[in-house]
């Protein structure tokens, strides 16, 4: 089976290529440094050619309103029209779970957006809809510090470990799409702002957190019910001490 990891060098992706190639498939790590290109086209209809199955992890280099929405579409639109060209039988894409709930923040527009071209393409397709990384736990503290002291939500969040993540995108690659979505979180719930303390002291860092129930999360205001998944989420493995001790520091 070929499998063309769009976003293959990325984080998710080259963990997810490693994966599907022990399983014995033949997979091209998609992404502008391998040559191939979904908003100019370059390099995509070679890649794709004699495909089966075509996973879409690329991301928006930029999380502003506007670029983001152009990066989706124009991403979608020539990555779906390629699909089609090849005759791939399953498109699968990586979004975030609270996403439809989140249209105040121009980027969760935008991946709704995505989501749509792919549901309307006519291509069979499955959706994992994930939790945010711990990866990115340090973004998210940095966007709320003012000073010495980090502002953040407390509402719930349920962040999931990377490499729960390219399991669950390996696995879905090698099943048949389902043309819906599932979603996925981390094995624990907790209050942003006590995670991301625990974040920090654990990384030696003298920053205090303080949970403002008006901060903004990239933009969007947050409750309890935002960033959380009660639809039967598959659940990862790795707990956020587990991964600290194996993989923050790296």
């Amino acid at each position: 089976m070929k499998i063309v990891i769009i976003g293959g060098t990325g984080l998710v992706g080259s963990k997810t290529v490693e994966r599907l190639r022990k399983q014995g498939c033949e997979v091209i790590a998609a992404s502008p440094d391998t040559g191939v290109n979904t908003i100019t086209g370059e390099g995509l209809g070679e890649a794709l050619a004699g495909a089966e199955v075509v996973i879409d992890l690329a991301n928006s280099p930029s999380s502003e309103d506007k670029a983001a929405m152009e990066f989706f579409e124009t991403s979608g639109h020539n990555l779906l029209a390629a699909d089609k060209v090849a005759g791939v039988r399953h498109h699968i894409a990586l979004s975030v779970v609270g996403t439809e709930r989140l249209q105040d923040c121009g980027y969760f527009r935008a991946k709704l957006a995505q989501e749509k071209l792919i549901k309307a393409s006519g291509i069979p397709y499955t959706i994992v809809h994930s939790t945010q990384f711990m990866e990115f736990l340090g973004g998210i503290a940095k966007s709320g510090t003012v000073g010495d002291a980090v502002h953040l939500s407390p509402a719930y969040v349920q962040p999931i470990a990377s490499d729960d993540v390219a399991d669950v995108m390996a696995g879905v690659a090698l099943a048949a799409p389902i043309n819906g979505m599932i979603e996925i979180s981390g094995p624990e719930r907790v209050r942003m702002n006590e995670l991301v303390a625990r974040y920090l002291k654990a990384a030696g860092d003298p920053r205090r957190v303080v949970a403002d129930p008006e901060a903004r999360y990239f933009g969007a205001r947050l409750n309890d019910t935002s960033l959380v998944s009660d639809n039967n989420p598959r659940l990862g493995r790795i707990t956020f001490e587990q991964w600290f001790a194996t993989s923050a520091r790296k």
